[in-house]
């Protein structure tokens, strides 16, 4: 400083106006002499690279402070309101709308399927289908599956709506469909939230499906968002006739009178071309005070009572061996048995038994699913003596749990080492406050945004947010630190500067630097989006 005012001539010293004013640069300060930035380079160097809108921002959140503390609270309050209801999940929904429409058509096969229920089913669904990305289909024996998959963004009832139009007027179906076409309940990319097993050293695997079909799966379809519960290893309880061609042919009887025999002895049977499938009314006995409705009750209850049915003639006779009529159990054998099995179940340990696989609809709360399927097995465990119950197999909540255990854990844990890196190295109580409450007042803030776009709070969520976490302790440590070395330094200095024009220079003099530390990391993660 002093070599520049060196530089001036002697007869300047006194007046300094006749030099340009990129020469006036020199101003004296008690002892010394040194450089006094002009006002464009001052400006710049208190916004410290920052563009106008950040100053704005930390200039007007200090000046309305209490504005901005009712705020932050009203944040608060709402995320915390938000987080209480919001959708818990394993992975996020990634699945387009997707509608699904199966046909039964016991006894036909593939090739049939495909020529008679498949195929016509198609061409009425998929002219001119608003909205319809792309479908496949699927024809197996018995079984015909069409599965629409409709453009991302649409409203999933709504595609039901149109796809449920097309199918009422749709052709009718031949008799080989056994019930209308009927669409599949929704389900979402992760649509299985739990598999429980049944076993028993008790119970039969057809008595242990009895109570499945009929007293499980009716109480667990009652908890709100499950969607469908499907039994694996399934065995169904049947009265079967079984068949020998060469006894048929000793009696002359056909296999056609057998069907019709057996179909008709039954109140109500699963052929549908025998009379036993459409029962009728019972009628009814009046009274002179009321009328009385008539119930038949079928005396078939076993196999042996069905062996005793008499074989119907095909001209109205009854076939005879010996004088006597022929009976089912005279030409074949009559035994309670289960349907021939495609698949099983089959657990690691212990006696087989069966799976329940629990699918939750895709608006549906994993967690509450989970404990809302946990709760009704326990209540219906007292009444199902011999059946054990283990929902353990695979339990997609476990991992929800786990990550939420886990961001309580992070937020309890940076809460402490904020408050004692800030106490024991600041020695300032409230620059510890004010950290620590930056932590929850962000995840809250986040929690509103999801909530905003009707986002579920999943595992990689729940991920996002332990890494969050540890970017605003440091985003906040590091603010805090300038800023009160900056305050000691104006104190030291007997600086007259007002303490909010401090506060101001002093955040923005790293702003620059803490944005492009989050960028950074922002980058980073994309690949993982």
């Amino acid at each position: 400083m002093t070599a520049l005012w060196k530089g001036i001539p002697d007869r300047a010293k006194g007046d300094l106006s006749s030099f340009p004013e990129s020469h006036r640069l020199a101003t004296r300060h008690r002892a010394g002499w040194r450089v006094r930035p002009r006002s464009r380079d001052r400006a710049s160097t208190e916004q410290g690279g920052n563009p106008p809108m950040i100053r704005s921002i930390v200039s007007t959140s200090l000046s309305y402070r209490l504005l901005v503390l009712v705020v932050a609270a009203l944040l608060v309050f709402l995320g915390v309101r938000q987080m209480q209801g919001v959708a818990l999940d394993v992975l996020p929904e990634f699945k387009p709308p997707t509608v699904e429409v199966r046909t039964e058509a016991l006894g036909l096969s593939a090739a049939e399927v495909e020529e008679i229920i498949t195929t016509p089913i198609e061409k009425d669904l998929l002219p001119g289908m608003p909205w319809l990305d792309t479908y496949y289909s699927e024809s197996l024996p018995g079984l015909s599956r069409i599965v629409l998959v409709f453009e991302p963004g649409t409203d999933p009832m709504h595609a039901r709506q149109l796809v449920q139009e097309r199918l009422t007027a749709a052709f009718g179906l031949p008799n080989a469909a056994d019930r209308p076409p009927e669409m599949l309940q929704p389900l979402s990319s992760t649509n299985r939230v739990l598999m429980v097993r049944l076993s028993s050293q008790e119970l039969s695997p057809i008595e242990m499906s009895v109570l499945a079909r009929w007293t499980i799966r009716p109480r667990l379809l009652a908890v709100p968002g499950v969607a469908n519960v499907s039994i694996w290893g399934q065995r169904e309880r049947q009265l079967q006739v079984r068949v020998d061609p060469e006894t048929l042919h000793e009696h002359g009887v056909t296999l056609q009178q057998v069907i019709e025999t057996t179909g008709n002895a039954l109140w109500v049977s699963p052929l549908t071309f025998v009379e036993a499938s459409t029962p009728g009314s019972g009628g009814f006995i009046d009274t002179p005070q009321q009328r009385l409705g008539i119930y038949h009750r079928s005396p078939i209850r076993t196999a042996e009572d069905l062996a005793q049915v008499i074989l119907e003639g095909e001209q109205g006779q009854t076939p005879a061996a010996d004088g006597q009529p022929l009976r089912l159990g005279d030409i074949a054998q009559v035994v309670e048995d289960h349907q021939l099995l495609i698949g099983d179940a089959v657990a690691e340990e212990g006696p087989a038994g069966l799976i329940l696989m629990i699918e939750k609809l895709p608006w549906a709360n994993t967690l509450e699913v989970t404990r809302g399927v946990e709760q009704a097995l326990a209540e219906l465990q007292p009444g199902l003596p011999g059946i054990q119950i283990d929902p353990t197999i695979f339990r997609p909540a476990s991992y929800i749990e786990l990550s939420l255990a886990n961001l309580n854990r992070s937020l309890l844990l940076s809460l402490l080492l904020v408050a004692l890196v800030l106490a024991f190295f600041l020695f300032e109580w409230r620059s510890a406050l004010i950290s620590i409450v930056a932590i929850p007042l962000s995840l809250m803030a986040a929690a509103l945004v999801l909530a905003v776009r009707d986002a579920t709070v999943n595992t990689m969520v729940l991920a996002g947010f332990i890494i969050a976490i540890g970017v605003v302790v440091d985003d906040a440590i590091i603010d805090i630190e300038n800023i009160v070395r900056r305050l000691r330094q104006a104190r030291r200095a007997g600086s007259t500067k007002s303490t909010q024009a401090i506060i101001l220079d002093a955040s923005l003099e790293i702003r620059d630097r803490l944005i492009f530390g989050t960028v950074a990391i922002l980058i980073m993660l994309v690949p993982i989006l």
